[in-house]
C-alpha cells in the first residue's frame, strides 16, 4: 500500500524491500529518547536491513537516579508543547516517513518490518510473526504483573516464580506454535522482525 499525506497530492515513495532496486528509498527518521526503550527494535531492524536513518535522540536524564518524578527531557517537553507530537498522541517514539509521521511503537515496528522485507515472505509468515509479537506482549504483561506486588517478599517469590516456572513453560508453548521452518529461523527461511 502507498500512504498519502493529506495536505498534499505528493505520494510517499514505494518501499524498497531487502534484495530489491528499482526503486528509490524513502527517507526514515526515528524520535525517542537516548536509551534503548521502545525504540530500539526498530533501530535494530534498519541496521539489519542495512537501511539509512536519522536515529533523532532526546536526552533523557534522571534529576535524582531511579526517582521518575525528577526526570529532566528538555526537548521532549518542548516538542510536546509546540504540537510536534499531535500525530504520536504526544508521545516518543515516532517515525516520521518522507515527512509523513507514524506514532506507536509496536506500529511503527510493523511498518518497518513490511518496508524492509522483515515481514516473512508470505502472508502466512507475517501472521506467525504478528503472532509471535503479541505473545511477547504478553510475556511481558505477566511479568509486570509478577513485579508489580506491593509487599516486598511476595514481589519476590512472584519474580522469582516467574522466571523459574512461568516464562519458560510460555516459551515451550510460543515456540510449539509456530510449524517447524527449514533454517535456524523461528518463522521461514530468513531474518525477520
Amino acid at each position: 500500500f502507498w500512504l498519502k499525506p493529506r495536505s498534499s497530492s505528493r505520494t510517499l515513495t514505494p518501499p524498497l524491500a531487502l534484495g530489491a532496486s528499482s526503486f528509490a528509498m524513502p527517507t526514515y527518521k526515528l524520535c525517542y529518547f537516548d536509551i534503548r526503550g521502545l525504540a530500539e527494535v526498530s533501530r535494530w531492524m534498519f541496521k539489519v536491513a542495512k537501511v539509512d536513518f536519522e536515529d533523532h535522540r532526546l536526552s533523557f536524564a534522571f534529576g535524582t537516579p531511579g526517582d521518575f518524578s525528577t526526570i529532566i527531557r528538555p526537548e521532549f517537553d518542548a516538542a510536546k508543547a509546540s504540537g510536534e507530537l499531535a500525530t504520536s498522541l504526544g508521545k516518543v517514539p515516532y517515525l516520521e516517513v518522507d515527512g509523513t509521521k507514524i506514532g506507536q511503537s509496536k506500529a511503527i515496528e510493523r511498518f518497518i518490518a513490511r518496508e524492509l522485507g522483515l515481514m516473512g515472505s508470505n502472508p502466512v509468515e507475517a501472521a506467525q510473526i504478528d503472532q509471535l509479537c503479541e505473545t511477547i506482549i504478553d510475556f511481558k504483561a505477566a511479568y509486570n504483573k509478577a513485579k508489580g506486588a506491593s509487599d516486598a517478599a511476595e514481589k519476590e517469590a512472584a519474580v522469582t516464580k516467574y522466571f523459574a516456572e512461568d516464562l519458560a513453560a510460555s516459551l515451550a508453548l510460543a515456540e510449539k506454535s509456530i510449524p517447524a521452518g527449514p533454517g535456524p529461523f523461528l518463522v521461514g527461511s530468513k531474518v525477520s522482525y
